[in-house]
């Protein structure tokens, strides 16, 4: 047992998306430096390794932390080491070792990949260093430029000097998003060399008190992903909410929501979720939806803690939220944001289309009667009766139109479902309207499919849940990630390698770590695993697993302030056991996966051979078509022998389908579309000078729309060059004429890096064509762009993303649809996206 960690080294096997393993490398290398936090030193690796966590420290326990506990670091070696000038660098692989000595003889950047994200700052020693070097870090495989602050746009600066240490600070509270660093020898002079690298990582003592293990170790490792990307971001007073400094790096409400859910499944830590509740309770971010999902974590944090006090201390602050909700109830009040995904109005784009509205709508509803439910627990009537009321209202209000949730979309659909008040016919229409459909049940931010997920179990939709779980969060760890996004689209990894620069887009730079994303840990604690209170502290609660019909075996914990409440069940073996603590009674259900359960056996004894008998600590046994319950079961442990006959019948998987086709990519013609492209119609874009178009619209087309953000009353538009006879640019006339205007529109602000923009071409009807984008890097900025596209009325997406790799010479990407189509333009790598043409053909 290591006992004592800045004095040993730990290796801990990461199971990678290839099937390799890396090795994230707890060092036992102190800082020459002195660091703003002590080093952790008083717990111990005391606990069981878990092959499916990313986290170095998984097993590391601290003595009882506590929510007033402060910031402690850790060092980290790399555990893989390249360059891009091997004469430049001799004896490079030391660095992953105890003694490095590298012996730098010429220009060039050392690549260091600390094998998962950290919250943390990148150092190196050298006694002799001569020339100019700088050092860059990244949440990806190349250096990030993240932020949107003026004076803090890039993460690539010269380290500042303490005696012999090189540190990166790049931000006053020095931590980053760390995955990857490098080192850029960027002018040579003599011989130096490196004698020491380490990733100074920041962590609030967490232990993990919770624990999920099931058959399918995608399951397992989403799990303690989440749990991971929560741990990085619990800062010593509060949760952050995103890892990488760009700006808002601060606690915002809603973002807490699953984030607290999270860490009491997977930690337990109640009074530093109590302590965040408090500190976020008098600020909403200006968010309407996130002072509902405020009073949601207030009514969960009850629900696992039994902390009437501090209910009893927020609930005026609870009931003037509730309240608002009700007086803006029906009046399309202005929103602020409800989600990134364009069906939500892309952000803060257009936040008061539609769907948000009615999203919200539900989302009150469903507040209210959470809230009222509490309050029935609490013992104060007069509430429950109020906020019943409130929802009953509206929602009667909503039957008066017998049809109301048929034009609901995935959105607040699952929010409409997770009210409770629907019934099976009206669930039924809006799983058939919106959730089977699997490329587009899928929201773009993991925060957001948290409530779809929840919307899925309340239809008894397991399976469908877990297919999206696998495709959302379960690829963002096959694209290589080891905490969880602010966004992703699951085609994303049939484009982009492993640790590629992901895109940006209507968030600004995107997070590849928000702790917003981690509410699938708690859903798979509560839904599959299946613990969940019934009444506020545990005193009552439930262990349900819902395995469906691709999961076989599941165990885990959830850590209770009564303590420990454990349970495993494997449908092939029939093994199966339970353990509950004292001052709680439960029910666990059996689950029959849809075969016949003959018998059970529990501690040695029959409960069930056909009839029941009587079993200690057993009240009594009932079933319905899913499980075999155990009711008012006491505490104490149950070892369970399930006989089954039958099988399980097996899942398919749907396939994911896209309405349009993408046709491919070419990046030969040039600015020569005369005779290739246009042949119906063409736009080429602000050819005539700024903001006005060349075009000539087919008769089918109505109309192109731009939606142009504007930064410093700087318009999304630009003239390269005038006059020029460079064939790149696009030519004026189908008969590729010249000279020619190098042109586009042309996202770029004065003090920051702008990352999206959207056109939508308006078709009247439906009338199939096809539709080419030219994209140019005229100006050579090695611009990297992701197209997204996009059913103009739906806001569905329509086909998979694809990127424009390289635009130097020019590229159009082309697309056949039948209906009108919004297209957004992502920056991935280079200054900002850009669009010179739009042409049309049958």
């Amino acid at each position: 047992m290591i006992t004592n960690l800045p004095f040993a080294a730990l290796f801990i096997g990461l199971s990678m998306c290839s099937g390799a393993k890396i090795f994230a490398q707890v060092s036992r290398v102190r800082s020459p430096v002195a660091e703003p936090y002590p080093y952790i030193s008083t717990g111990s690796f005391s606990s069981e390794p878990v092959a499916q966590s990313p986290d170095p420290l998984v097993s590391y326990r601290w003595p009882k932390p506590k929510a007033n506990n402060g910031l402690e670091i850790y060092s980290l070696k790399p555990v893989r080491v390249v360059t891009d000038a091997p004469p430049s660098f001799h004896h490079l692989a030391t660095l992953t070792g105890n003694s490095p000595r590298v012996t730098v003889k010429g220009v060039g950047s050392i690549e260091l990949d600390f094998g998962q994200e950290n919250a943390a700052w990148l150092e190196f020693d050298s006694p002799d260093l001569s020339g100019k070097v700088e050092m860059s870090i990244s949440e990806y495989n190349k250096p990030a430029r993240a932020s949107i602050v003026p004076g803090h746009l890039t993460k690539t600066l010269i380290p500042k000097k303490y005696g012999h240490t090189y540190r990166l600070e790049l931000n006053t509270s020095l931590y980053e998003g760390v995955r990857f660093g490098w080192i850029h020898v960027r002018s040579f002079s003599k011989t130096w060399h490196i004698t020491g690298i380490r990733l100074m990582c920041q962590i609030k003592p967490t232990n993990y008190n919770g624990r999920f293990s099931c058959s399918d170790t995608m399951l397992t490792r989403i799990w303690y992903t989440g749990a991971y990307t929560v741990k990085l971001n619990l800062l010593k007073d509060y949760f952050g909410s995103i890892l990488m400094y760009r700006g808002d790096r601060f606690s915002w409400t809603g973002d807490a929501h699953p984030a607290q859910a999270a860490a009491m499944v997977a930690f337990g830590n109640y009074d530093f979720v109590k302590k965040n509740i408090d500190f976020t309770s008098g600020e909403s971010n200006g968010i309407r939806s996130y002072a509902l999902y405020w009073v949601l974590s207030l009514i969960d944090y009850y629900n696992y803690s039994g902390d009437t006090s501090t209910l009893t201390s927020l609930m005026e602050n609870a009931c003037g939220k509730l309240d608002d909700a009700y007086k803006e109830y029906g009046t399309d009040p202005n929103l602020e944001y409800y989600g990134w995904d364009e069906r939500l109005g892309a952000g803060f784009e257009h936040p008061n289309i539609a769907e948000p509205q009615k999203a919200y709508r539900m989302l009150s509803i469903r507040a209210w009667k959470l809230f009222a439910d509490a309050m029935g627990k609490y013992g104060r009537p007069d509430l429950q009766k109020k906020y019943n009321g409130y929802a009953d209202e509206k929602f009667n209000t909503l039957n008066q139109d017998t049809g109301w949730y048929r034009s609901l979309g995935v959105h607040s659909g699952a929010d409409a479902v997770n009210t409770g008040l629907l019934n099976n016919e009206e669930k039924k229409v809006i799983y058939e309207n919106s959730f089977n459909d699997r490329t587009n049940n899928i929201s773009y931010s993991p925060f957001n499919q948290y409530f779809i997920i929840q919307a899925f179990a309340l239809m008894n939709k397991y399976d469908d849940a877990l297919t999206s779980i696998r495709d959302l969060w379960g690829g963002q760890i096959k694209y290589g990630g080891t905490t969880f996004f602010e966004d992703y689209r699951p085609s994303w990894n049939a484009v982009l390698g492993i640790n590629d620069p992901v895109p940006n887009n209507q968030c600004g730079f995107t997070s590849l770590c928000h702790p917003w994303g981690a509410g699938v840990t708690k859903w798979l604690s509560e839904e599959v695993l299946g613990i969940k209170p019934t009444t506020p502290g545990f005193t009552t609660y439930d262990i349900l697993p819902h395995l469906g019909r691709t999961i076989t075996r599941v165990s885990g914990t959830t850590p209770t302030p009564r303590g420990d409440i454990a349970a495993s069940f494997n449908v092939l073996t029939g093994t199966c056991s339970a353990f509950s603590p004292s001052g709680t009674v439960g029910r666990i259900g059996i689950p029959k996966v849809e075969k016949e359960i003959t018998g059970i056996t529990i501690n040695g004894a029959v409960l069930w051979d056909g009839g029941p008998h009587r079993v200690a600590g057993i009240g009594g046994v009932t079933q319905d078509s899913q499980f075999f319950y155990l009711n008012d079961v006491q505490p104490g442990t149950y070892s369970m022998k399930v006989i089954y006959a039958g099988a399980t019948p097996a899942y398919s998987e749907p396939a994911q389908r896209y309405p349009a086709r993408y046709m491919g990519i070419d990046t030969i013609t040039g600015g020569d579309w005369g005779g290739m492209y246009g042949k119906d119609g063409y736009v080429l874009c602000n050819y005539n000078g700024h903001g006005k178009d060349k075009q000539s619209l087919p008769s089918y087309v109505a109309s192109i729309n731009y939606y142009k953000i504007k930064g410093n009353g700087k318009p999304l538009d630009t003239v390269w060059e005038s006059n020029t006879g460079n064939r790149r640019a696009l030519a004026p006339d189908p008969v590729n004429s010249v000279p020619r205007t190098a042109a586009g529109l042309f996202a770029k602000d004065e003090d920051q890096v702008a990352y999206t923009f959207t056109f939508t071409a308006n078709i009247k009807g439906m009338h199939e064509y096809r539709i080419s984008l030219y994209f140019l890097d005229w100006d050579h900025k090695g611009r990297k762009m992701a197209v997204e596209m996009f059913d103009a009325n739906t806001l569905n997406l329509i086909a998979p993303v694809e990127l424009v790799k390289n635009c130097t010479g020019g590229a159009y990407l082309t697309y056949t649809y039948n209906k009108s189509a919004k297209f957004r333009i992502n920056i991935i790598r280079g200054d900002n996206p850009v669009l010179s043409g739009i042409f049309f053909d049958q």
